[in-house]
């Protein structure tokens, strides 16, 4: 399987990624990578509960 960057477009209320960044700070990541980091964590347990996702 090859490594494959994508882009993702997100819309959201600026108040709410005004806080999401400073939780990104806090953490000394980048919002790309605070998100990167809760969506990995998000997918992980969804696959405890649900089983392994496999994409073609």
């Amino acid at each position: 399987m090859s490594f494959q960057l994508s882009k993702f477009t997100l819309r959201v209320d600026s108040e709410l990624i005004n806080k999401f960044r400073y939780v990104a700070d806090y953490n000394a990541l980048s919002a790309n990578r605070e998100l990167e980091v809760i969506m990995k964590k998000h997918i992980s347990e969804f696959e405890k509960k649900h089983g392994r996702i496999k994409i073609k």
